[in-house]
Formats: structure tokens, C-alpha cells, sequence
């Protein structure tokens, strides 16, 4: 039992060591394979003539990093919804605020095609908070629309909708190839540029998560039971809401839509931690960098010589467990 108590702290001070052994085997291997030594020389002492030091500094390292960085923010983005609402089927990516970031994107792409890396982040932002609004506003309109497997639903039809609009759009202005790298997510292809501008972005979402968690665990025990605590329910709802808007935007802007790391990661640092979302928080974020670079690692040798999607990746431990949610806990909300 003592043990159980201090998992979520020994989860979390193995993460460092956790992440930098996958950012060394993310380097390493690929369609060249990279040794040790010349990591450590790339990084410490980077030669610009040596051409497996560009490929590290220029593709690999922001591809092992973008990979941690995005599965934590869509991790704790995913927390943060599941707790905020009671739905165990909320998520980025079926709510459709991942959707609405792509499709704000490819709008961006065909009227603003010199716009800058910081607007397309905040466009990417600005697309979350519409995806979530139109899901959440039309739950509101439907009877029992808040119940999970409604709310999945909308979101569902809603994100769909959004990714129709934005193919369609792509098509007719014959920009499908610039836009695919939205649609399929392609975390070889990070920009470093573009990783080093959202970060202080994504430093303000999970600060603002953190502050949360509290009000959060709160929240998760009900609305009439967080406001007789004096919780001012409304207000931590939004800054809920900003902080998934900041964080998903982000993710999408840096490498396109992943989908079902917002959906299973909580599930599992829940198990780990229990309903206290101090400790939910920090440990889906740690759970969740180190599942996207694992799968984006597993995605090197499912069909070699090729890369397979990261996304196949991701649904393949997914979708399995999406279904087993709906068959196990049917319509209800979790504690």
C-alpha cells in the first residue's frame, strides 16, 4: 500500500531517464542507424561539415523531442477534459478540438500563405477553441448531450465535418499536398524552428493545468458537490478549456492531428495515481511523452524499409481500448 502511494513519485522522477534513453534509441535508429558516440559528438560538439550531425541536429533530436513534448501536452490535455467534464471518453481528438486546429489551418494556408510560424500557432489555438465550442455548445442544445457517449458522438460527427471541410477546401485550391502533413502527422518532418517558438506557449498551458488540478479533482467529483466547496465552477471550466485550447493547438501546429493519446493516457495515470488530479496531471504528461516517442519509435519497424503513420500507431493500442471503455463502463461518468 505504501508503495501504491509512492508510485506517482517514483513514475515521475524516472521520467527524466526514461525520456533521454528515448531520445537516444529515437536518434539512433531510422533509415540510417546512428551509433552512441556520434549522438554525444552531434550534440556536444556538432561538426557542420559532418553530414550524420546534420541529420541528427536538423531532423532526429526536434523529431525525439517534438514527439515528448506533443504526447505530454495532448496527454494532460486529455486529463484535463476527463476531469473537467466526467466523460472517461473525452479526448483532443474526438471532441474535435484537434479538427478545428487542422481546419483553421488549412484556411490559414490558402488565404494567409506567407503568415508567420507564431500566427500559425495561434491560428492552430484559435481552431481548438472552435472545435471545442461548436461540440460542447451543441451538447448543450440536446437533451442529456453531456453523457459520454453522446458527447462522443457529436464529437465525432462535428470533427469529421471539420476534416471534410478542410479536405475539400484543400482540394479545390490545390493545396492538398502542403496541408497532408495536418492531416496524417508526420513527426520526421518537425520543424525546429517552429518546436523552439511554441514551447513558451506550451509552458503557459501546462503551468495553467498544474494550477488547476486541484479545482480539477474538485470538478471531478461532481458540479453541485465542487460548489458547495465554494469552487467557482464556471471560471475553472474555462481556464480548463483555455489551457486544452493552448495545449492541443500547439500539438497540432507542431506535427498535425495524433489521435487516442488524450483518450488512454489518463485512463492509465488514474490507475497509478487514483482521482487526484495533482498527481493525474503531471503523470499523464509524463506517461504521455514517453507513449508518443515509443510508438513513434515502434512506427520504424512495423513495415521496414518504410515509416508507417504515426497515427496507425497510435490506433492500434487506440481503438482496442476505446471500445473497451464503451463496453465496460457503458453511458456513465466516471468518479
Amino acid at each position: 500500500m505504501r508503495f501504491k502511494r509512492s508510485l506517482p513519485a517514483v513514475i515521475l522522477w524516472m521520467t527524466p531517464a526514461a525520456a533521454i534513453c528515448m531520445i537516444c534509441l529515437s536518434i539512433s535508429f531510422g533509415a540510417k542507424d546512428i551509433s552512441l558516440q556520434t549522438i554525444w559528438e552531434a550534440i556536444f560538439r556538432f561538426d557542420p561539415d559532418n553530414v550524420d550531425h546534420q541529420i541528427i541536429q536538423v531532423s532526429r533530436l526536434p523529431r525525439a523531442i517534438g514527439a515528448l513534448l506533443i504526447g505530454a501536452f495532448l496527454a494532460v490535455s486529455g486529463a484535463l477534459m476527463q476531469g473537467m467534464t466526467r466523460n472517461y471518453l473525452a479526448s483532443p481528438s474526438i471532441m474535435g478540438v484537434s479538427d478545428g486546429s487542422v481546419f483553421l489551418v488549412t484556411t490559414a494556408m490558402i488565404f494567409l500563405p506567407s503568415g508567420s510560424s507564431v500566427s500559425l500557432i495561434a491560428l492552430s489555438m484559435v481552431g481548438s477553441a472552435i472545435g471545442a465550442a461548436l461540440v460542447f455548445g451543441m451538447a448543450a442544445l440536446i437533451p442529456n448531450g453531456l453523457s459520454p457517449v453522446k458527447l462522443a458522438i457529436l464529437g465525432t460527427i462535428i470533427g469529421t465535418f471539420l476534416s471534410g471541410m478542410s479536405a475539400a477546401l484543400s482540394s479545390y485550391y490545390q493545396i492538398s499536398q502542403g496541408i497532408s502533413f495536418w492531416y496524417n502527422a508526420r513527426l520526421h518532418q518537425v520543424d525546429p524552428e517552429l518546436l523552439k517558438l511554441a514551447i513558451p506557449f506550451a509552458i503557459v498551458g501546462l503551468a495553467l493545468a498544474i494550477a488547476l488540478s486541484k479545482s480539477i479533482t474538485a470538478l471531478a467529483l461532481g458540479d453541485e458537490v465542487s460548489a458547495s466547496l465554494g469552487l467557482r465552477t464556471k471560471l475553472v471550466k474555462a481556464m480548463a478549456i483555455l489551457a486544452v485550447v493552448i495545449l492541443t493547438g500547439v500539438a497540432v501546429a507542431i506535427a498535425g492531428k495524433i489521435a487516442f493519446i488524450g483518450l488512454i493516457i489518463p485512463h492509465i495515470a488514474r490507475y497509478f495515481t487514483g482521482v487526484d488530479y495533482r498527481w493525474v496531471i503531471p503523470v499523464s504528461g509524463a506517461l504521455g511523452a514517453l507513449f508518443l516517442a515509443l510508438c513513434d519509435l515502434l512506427s520504424r519497424f512495423v513495415n521496414q524499409p518504410f515509416e508507417t503513420p504515426i497515427g496507425v500507431v497510435t490506433a492500434l493500442f487506440g481503438v482496442p481500448f476505446f471500445l473497451y471503455l464503451i463496453k465496460t463502463r457503458g453511458g456513465g461518468k466516471h468518479a
